[in-house]
């Protein structure tokens, strides 16, 4: 009997740890701080934010450098560089030691980060992995001609089939990445080749370039909106601003950090902005559908549609619509439910016909007719509306989906309870 509690136990324990495991998912920073060796490579990870990518994905492996090796390849190249670099280094697949040793005809091309920056050209965004046999494995770039200049090391960390952490001995070198040019930053110029010309000339006019250029160093995010965002129904009359209010405007369209896409897309905190300041909150709140960003204002949400530039400090999104914070232009109102129709009233006995007349078919009386709930705030798109949508209803949804996605594993959990109960 004790020995069949025990087992019990030990069930609902495992089952426990299963249902942990499902809603927390992984976390890279976590896992390498148990591994001083890599404290550099974590750190870079966290100073690009490819951290936070990582985190956004599942089914993922990423190729470390110790101390040493990093040290020797961020000593020599700037920041963007260094991303670039270490983006080829996070592979979109999940590979162990024992998949290593088993590839498929000896050699196989799996996917980087790198490729989905849209900037990796021809082969430049794979990588080769091959079994060299005799417990070796080498990494190299695919693009033709390259070598197989990194092997692996050691395994580190590994969450099947969720994320493996694993050791080579070199960096993965694609052909022109360590010599690419540094990118402009020339605001203006970066915004009219990205279809922004309006939005360019603006920020020239106002003066509000300067404070976007005075900020960059330290870390700057753009959403700029598109020509056609300016010229769409939705977009306010800019004549009615005063100069000030365009100067606030144009700042609620920036925030004074470097936060990317991957950053974007786990982000579950209120957005401060460049506009921010004690006589209003000029915020930004943010969900995802699938692998969009949707950024809310409390007015209306608009899409980030396309990334301009990504290079660290610097990031720039086009987005599909003019930002609108509630300070300048108000929270719309909702519209007024339709009114519900008032049935007509039955005629009295007195008024009836006194000619007798067929019997009418038998049928069901109606069900009184509720009042239609009022309809969602603007903000929120009702069948576009992506399902994290941050208002208090969406919140609710989002709590119940959460847990839905999670079902499996209390299931499972309930099973196992029940199925070591027979043992009792």
């Amino acid at each position: 009997m004790a020995a069949s509690r025990v087992l019990c136990l030990l069930a609902l324990t495992l089952s426990l740890f299963a249902v942990i495991y499902t809603v927390s998912g992984h976390n890279i920073t976590q896992i390498l701080s148990e591994s001083p060796e890599y404290s550099s490579f974590n750190s870079y990870l966290s100073q690009t934010k490819l951290n936070d990518e990582i985190n956004s994905r599942t089914t993922i492996t990423i190729l470390v450098l110790n101390n040493d090796v990093m040290s020797s390849l961020a000593g020599k190249h700037p920041l963007s560089v260094v991303k670039t670099a270490l983006s080829l280094l996070v592979l979109l697949d999940y590979y162990d030691p024992l998949k290593l040793h088993k590839i498929s005809q000896g050699t196989t091309l799996p996917t980087t980060l790198y490729q989905t920056t849209g900037r990796a050209a021809g082969n430049l965004g794979f990588v080769n992995v091959t079994d060299l046999k005799g417990g070796k494995v080498g990494f190299g770039s695919a693009a033709p001609g390259s070598k197989l200049g990194a092997n692996y090391t050691k395994s580190v960390k590994q969450i099947p089939y969720n994320i493996s952490v694993l050791e080579i001995n070199a960096p993965i070198i694609a052909p022109g990445i360590l010599t690419a040019p540094a990118p402009s930053n020339n605001m203006t110029e970066l915004l009219e080749k990205a279809g922004c010309k309006i939005f360019a000339s603006m920020l020239l006019s106002s003066g509000v370039v300067k404070t976007y250029e005075s900020t960059v160093e330290k870390g700057l995010t753009v959403f700029a909106p598109s020509d056609e965002g300016f010229k769409a129904e939705s977009a306010p009359d800019l004549t009615k601003l005063t100069q000030a209010e365009v100067v606030s405007l144009l700042e609620y369209h920036a925030l004074a950090e470097y936060k990317p896409k991957g950053s974007l897309k786990i982000n579950k905190n209120v957005i401060s902005t460049l506009a921010t300041n004690g006589a209003g909150k000029y915020d930004l709140t943010t969900s995802t559908s699938g692998d969009e960003v949707i950024l809310h204002t409390g007015v209306g949400p608009s899409r980030v549609a396309d990334t301009v530039v990504d290079e660290t400090p610097l990031v720039v999104f086009k987005v599909d619509k003019v930002l609108l914070p509630i300070e300048l232009f108000g929270k719309s109102p909702s519209p007024a439910p339709e009114p519900v129709s008032t049935p007509t009233p039955t005629p009295s006995a007195k008024s009836l016909s006194p000619t007798p007349t067929k019997s009418p078919s038998p049928r069901k009386e109606p069900s009184p007719v509720a009042a239609s709930p009022p309809a969602p705030p603007v903000d929120e798109p009702s069948e576009e509306a992506p399902s994290d949508s941050p208002t208090s209803s969406e919140n609710i949804r989002a709590k119940n989906a959460a847990f839905h996605v999670n079902t499996h594993a209390y299931f499972t959990a309930m099973v196992t309870l029940a199925a070591t109960s027979l043992f009792l």
